[in-house]
């Protein structure tokens, strides 16, 4: 069995491979090619911790595996990330573990990769502003994702604690960018790309709020309760997600499905569009929205990557297991 330890990860893969990956595992999920199983995410009633698996199986890549790990709010605090994760790969022939992979920075990049996606297929070419929601460790992965899709040329954000949006403008200030701290009012209204990347119970951005030809990636959404957007913002967009099943159970989905305003048959893959199985953003006005609730195969797809590039360099440790 190969070992990848957290520390080895970030001179290993690029967040161009990751973007790659993740792109070619959302066209394999809507071709069949790939199926996530049931994701397991509870509460474990200490230190506010979310924890849990995601796992699946591709079978034209051969990635079998699974993602364990979660969200603990209190790490900041102690010098580490909130999102704290492992993945394991094993032998799609044999079913033996194969591999053991630091996932944080993994998540990170997925992530991040993942709503790039959506913007590449989705947001409107002549694209201007970018609009953050949220201002946590994840949304400087964010921004400069983004901004590899479209010729921005301003970021604006919005945080719950407007102490935190010096990570926004100093990320923004390596990117070349000028950034402008504003109420989600301005943001909805100036914003034609908006990035919401939060762990909110309760919406934040309204309907209302959002101009017509806006693309929306909601990033935080991951567990049944959450919630950043309202459920008529929703409704009123054309929606896309990495994952049905996920959207409508543990995702942004899930509140409008819930109240009865739309079926799940309103809901887009957005493998589809990469395939071209599905025309996307279909006029300037549209607004669109993609639900990314992240899936265990973008993990898998990741972390494969990882342990190839780690055995060529000679990084990867080996072990009998």
């Amino acid at each position: 069995m190969w070992i990848v330890p957290e520390a080895a990860i970030a001179d290993l893969i690029t967040p161009e491979a990751s973007f790659e990956a993740v792109e070619a595992v959302f066209g394999a999920m809507s071709r069949g090619d790939a199926y996530n199983f049931p994701v397991i995410r509870e509460s474990i009633g200490h230190a506010d911790a979310l924890y849990g698996f995601k796992s699946g199986f591709d079978r034209a890549g051969l990635n079998l595996g699974l993602k364990s790990g979660g969200y603990w709010p209190g790490n900041e605090a102690k010098g580490l990330t909130n999102h704290q994760s492992t993945v394991f790969l094993f032998d799609a022939d044999t079913g033996k573990c194969s591999a053991c992979v630091g996932g944080n920075l993994l998540t990170a990049l997925r992530t991040a990769a993942a709503s790039s996606v959506s913007i590449k297929h989705l947001a409107r070419a002549d694209s201007k502003v970018l609009g953050m929601i949220g201002a946590g460790h994840q949304s400087a992965f964010q921004m400069r994702a983004a901004v590899q899709q479209r010729n921005f040329d301003k970021v604006i954000g919005w945080n719950f604690h407007p102490e935190m949006l010096s990570r926004l403008e100093e990320t923004a200030g390596t990117l070349g960018l000028p950034f402008e701290a504003v109420d989600l009012d301005r943001l909805g209204q100036e914003a034609d790309v908006i990035i919401s990347i939060t762990s909110s119970f309760d919406p934040i951005l309204k309907a209302a709020q959002v101009s017509a030809g806006t693309h929306i990636a909601c990033m935080g959404t991951d567990t049944k309760g959450k919630q950043e957007v309202e459920a008529e913002l929703v409704v009123k967009a054309t929606v896309f997600t990495d994952e049905v099943a996920q959207a409508i159970s543990i995702g942004e989905c899930q509140h409008a499905i819930a109240a009865g305003m739309i079926e799940q048959s309103a809901i887009n893959e957005l493998g589809a569009v990469i395939n071209g199985t599905h025309p996307g953003r279909t006029s300037a006005g549209e607004i669109t929205l993609f639900d990314g609730t992240g899936v265990g195969l973008q993990d898998l797809a990741v972390a494969a990557r990882v342990v190839e590039l780690a055995i060529a360099k000679g990084v990867a440790i080996e072990v009998d297991f």
